[in-house]
């Protein structure tokens, strides 16, 4: 990565921008502080520095952000979508807001999918395809996607990267990093948001999506996992000798809507198995295969009619963008939560809580047991049938937040779609009921837990590791002891702000010397044109160039944004 004055530099106009939106959604304050007035141009930094346009009086503050997202662009709003995944870490109204942003990008031209197809495949589109609509069919802020014929006859779905998107995210991504080290440094209110670890998060992600040949390794894995005869998830194949980086060619996969239930009827479906089953498929990626779909949207969802082979029909799956990933530890710190949670005991969900996720504060047990006592009493009574997945999450979520927990990324992922596959599981059956699912996953896991093969694997593995440290201790014990001998030993101590505060001395002595020797220099050579009138035309220059130098300290401290 580029050091940051060289990003800055590179990325002027866009620093430019960003601050200018800041400024016109009423963040001025926010940029002062920020000591981003630099990036304005000169008329509007005059302006500014007088006084800062108010913010519109009917915007909550959650509001104007949401606005700001939406005129900063597709990264922006992507950054804006994936931090409404987190309100373990930003507050409820805020939250609420970032789900309202919405993509409107439109489609690019036809001719310049072509050209991207033929750039990123090496041959024509003739070539790839027995035929290729340059008409798009869904367009996003990442790319759009085009209907196409294979060679084979087959239907295939193309989907293609909006050039240029990628050099832009790097650019965008690279900025918020700045921003969110700025905002920690200068806004310490803001810390407890964590700005740096979720513009991690989201760097994490949207880098995931513009790589389609992520997305294609995820639905190719899901669809292995399920196999190829299952009878629960239908996933569209992808076509590896058509999918690069910026194209991914996936067969066609027709489908009626997943959240309308008349639909279902029409065609022979009963709408509550239809949830049920979605229900099972996506408990099983989250407890089984620790691999799930992150954004189960109605509109990600399809429901495949019943075939000869598949009398039932099937659930079928898109775009594959977005996924999460638990890996055996967190499904089994997840699975013993549950347990905890199912037997009231309060003492085992905060110490299983507490392994799941990071305390961003010193934790106040005595107060985070009492809240969980008061979560569990206040949902563990309540008839199954009324149970809803949401509020419960909903209530989870406040605690964690109130106590200041982080959760992993994948894991605030996983709550956002299991409340997608509610909302969806209750458009077609209002009995539904996600929580009656689980129960089933979360036994066959703690079964699986006590397996004695999986245990003497567990042991094996667990035996080597420590023989391996235990063989390197008196190597690196010797190492310890040698530079002991020698003197060589160092402990090393990292003060946290002393590179800024180090920094400011240095620019502040800087500062004092140029005022001193200016001063000297106008003094000397006022002195001099006064006493010795013949020195004139030597002390002239000197008493210029000195004021020059006090004007362009008095610009830099201008400049700087610190008086």
């Amino acid at each position: 990565m580029a050091p940051r004055p060289v990003r800055l530099l590179r990325n002027l106009n866009r620093g430019r921008e960003i601050v200018a939106v800041l400024v016109r959604h009423g963040f001025g304050d926010v940029v002062r502080r920020l000591n981003l007035r630099r990036y304005l141009n000169f008329g509007r930094r005059v302006f500014f520095w007088r006084q800062d346009p108010p913010p519109a009086p009917e915007r909550t503050t959650p509001e104007r952000l949401r606005m700001a997202l939406e005129d900063l662009g597709p990264t922006f709003i992507k950054f804006g979508q994936v931090a409404s995944t987190r309100p373990d870490v930003l507050p409820a109204e805020v939250i609420v807001e970032l789900t309202k942003l919405r993509e409107t990008v439109p489609p690019f031209d036809g001719e310049v999918a072509v050209a991207a197809v033929e750039a990123a495949l090496g041959r024509t589109v003739a070539e790839a395809y027995r035929e290729f609509d340059p008409v798009p069919v869904a367009a996003g802020s990442l790319g759009q996607v085009h209907r196409a014929v294979g060679h084979d006859g087959a239907d295939l779905a193309v989907k293609i990267r909006r050039p240029g998107v990628k050099s832009d995210v790097e650019r965008d991504v690279s900025l918020m990093f700045d921003l969110a080290a700025l905002i920690e440094r200068r806004l310490p209110e803001l810390k407890v948001f964590d700005p740096a670890g979720l513009v991690r998060h989201f760097s994490r992600t949207i880098r995931r999506e513009v790589d389609f040949t992520r997305e294609a390794n995820a639905a190719a894995e899901i669809a292995r996992l399920f196999g190829p005869d299952s009878d629960d998830l239908c996933v569209p194949v992808v076509q590896e000798d058509l999918t690069a980086e910026a194209v991914l060619t996936t067969t066609w996969l027709s489908g009626l809507p997943a959240d309308e239930p008349a639909t279902l009827r029409a065609r022979g479906l009963d709408p509550a198995e239809i949830a049920a089953k979605g229900a099972r498929v996506f408990l099983k990626q989250v407890f089984r295969f620790g691999l799930f779909h992150g954004d189960p949207h109605p509109g990600n969802v399809r429901v495949i009619p019943p075939t000869a082979d598949h009398p039932q029909g099937r659930i079928g799956l898109l775009d594959f963008g977005m996924v999460g990933v638990l890996d055996e530890l967190v499904r089994d710190r997840l699975v013993d939560l549950l347990a905890a949670v199912a037997r009231e005991d309060v003492a085992a969900v905060s110490r299983h809580l507490l392994a799941l996720g990071t305390p961003m504060a010193e934790i106040n047990e005595t107060a985070l047991r009492v809240d969980l006592r008061e979560f569990l009493s206040a949902h563990y009574n309540v008839p199954l049938a009324r149970l809803r997945v949401a509020a419960v999450l909903g209530d989870f979520l406040s605690l964690l937040s109130r106590h200041r927990i982080r959760l992993p990324g994948d894991l605030m992922l996983l709550v956002r779609a299991a409340v997608s596959v509610e909302g969806t599981g209750r458009r077609l059956d209002p009995d539904f009921n996600l929580a009656a699912h689980v129960a089933p996953f979360a036994t066959d896991l703690l079964k699986q837990r006590l397996d004695p093969k999986r245990l003497a694997k567990r042991f094996a593995g667990e035996a080597g590791e420590l023989a391996t440290l235990a063989a390197a201790v008196p190597h690196q014990l010797g190492r310890t002891l040698e530079k002991l001998s020698r003197d060589e030993l160092r402990v090393q101590i990292d003060v946290a702000g002393l590179d800024v505060l180090t920094r400011e001395i240095d620019r502040a002595g800087n500062r004092l010397a140029i005022s001193l020797a200016m001063s000297a220099l106008i003094l000397s050579s006022a002195l001099l044109i006064r006493s010795v009138p013949e020195s004139f035309w030597f002390a002239v220059p000197i008493f210029l160039l000195s004021s020059l130098l006090g004007l362009w300290l008095v610009y830099g401290v201008f400049r700087s944004g610190s008086l």
